[in-house]
Order: structure tokens, then C-alpha cells, then sequence
């Protein structure tokens, strides 16, 4: 069986435990994280888009963070959007500062019609550093 410890940032999240998962999983040197949402701590979303983004994003960076990665280790994006056409803008805006400079991770966004409240998730592959 190959080797996978879980990853926690130092602000845990109260939906790590109401649903079960862990924010990440180490396996060799590649980091699986799971999707981040825009929630409290108390695990309520963010009721203002563009800061439920953000703080998907800051929740990323932290469960990163845990796992001495940044956002330069990432690989693969996968992101789900409740309204992908009206939100489309307001996520570039955020990714672009973000990622501001070549080369971009590959990613792909999909729309999806629930996500447990919240409006936007990602979830990334990163390559964890030497």
C-alpha cells in the first residue's frame, strides 16, 4: 500500500470534521488537496462571492501551507461553480492575482448545480518541494 499521511493547516475547519475528509493527503511527493471552499471556521460560507472566493483561495493556501507547499508547487486545478456565466469575471480576477505570471497550472472549471451552500470550490494537485 503506498504511503499517505493527512495534511492539516494550523486553522482547522469545522466541515473537515462534519464531513469526514481531510484537507489534504501526502502521497511520495505529490500533495492531493481536497476542494476548498469559502467557509468560516465555523464552517458557514462566506456570504459575498468574490470573498467567498478569496477565502477559498487563503483556505487553499493554507492547507498548502502545511504541507510546505505554495502556490507555485501546483499542478492540476479542478474548480466547480454554481453559475459559472455570472461568476466567470469575479474568479478570473481573483486566479489572476493568484497566478500572475507564466507558467499557469493547468486547470479545469466545471459547473455544477450544488455545493453543500457554498457557490465556488477548488481543489488542486501540487508537487511538494525537495
Amino acid at each position: 500500500m503506498a504511503e499517505r499521511d493527512a495534511i492539516f493547516p494550523n486553522s482547522k475547519n469545522a466541515l473537515n470534521d462534519l464531513h469526514q475528509y481531510s484537507p489534504a493527503i501526502r502521497s511520495g511527493d505529490l500533495l492531493f488537496v481536497s476542494g476548498q471552499v469559502g467557509a468560516r471556521g465555523d464552517g458557514s460560507p462566506e456570504p459575498d462571492f468574490e470573498a467567498q472566493v478569496r477565502l477559498a483561495f487563503a483556505n487553499l493556501k493554507a492547507t498548502l501551507a502545511a504541507a510546505g507547499c505554495g502556490l507555485d508547487d501546483i499542478v492540476d486545478v479542478t474548480s466547480f461553480h454554481t453559475d459559472p456565466e455570472s461568476q466567470f469575471d469575479t474568479v478570473m480576477a481573483v486566479k489572476s492575482e493568484m497566478f500572475p505570471q507564466a507558467p499557469y497550472p493547468n486547470w479545469t472549471a466545471l459547473g455544477v448545480t450544488w455545493l453543500a451552500g457554498f457557490d465556488f470550490e477548488i481543489k488542486v494537485i501540487a508537487r511538494i518541494p525537495r
